[in-house]
């Protein structure tokens, strides 16, 4: 049985695996190896309402609710871009919405990831976290 970390297990978890790089551009080499591993959005779901605003390339993301948790699965045409949104899937994905909506997510500070994005990258990035912070607000149990 899989042992289930909480976000902020999964975020130091993430600064830990980041540590390990010296420089930046084995930093990016990683984030686009993490891109691979992305739980890839279905062709079908590759449809506008599912295209994250702000994003300097088209990111589809698509959000699913099951046994009261959130899961996303995504894709990108950029292969850093897949690497990030990858991150933040793995962070957010099997939480409770009420969970993603209070979520700091600290590790992207911590790991120097939104300084050494370009500044469409960045925005892209803010753009990630409100879409999917937007499809778990749509499950908060009223």
């Amino acid at each position: 049985m899989a042992i289930l970390l909480t976000i902020q297990e999964k975020q130091d978890e993430i600064v830990s695996e980041f540590e390990v790089f010296d420089d930046w551009m084995e930093k990016y080499e990683y984030l686009i190896d993490l891109g691979k591993d992305l739980p890839l959005i279905q062709e079908e779901l590759k449809t506008e309402e599912r295209l994250i605003e702000g994003c300097q390339s088209r990111v589809w993301l698509n959000a699913d609710f099951n046994d009261g948790k959130m899961q996303f699965s995504a894709d990108s045409e950029a292969i850093i871009t897949k690497g990030i949104i990858g991150l933040l899937i793995r962070v957010l994905n099997d939480e409770h919405p009420e969970t993603i909506l209070k979520t700091d997510l600290k590790f992207i500070s911590d790991i120097g990831l939104q300084e050494h994005l370009s500044p469409t990258r960045a925005n892209g990035l803010n753009g990630m976290i409100k879409k999917m912070k937007m499809e778990a607000l749509k499950y908060i149990q009223h």
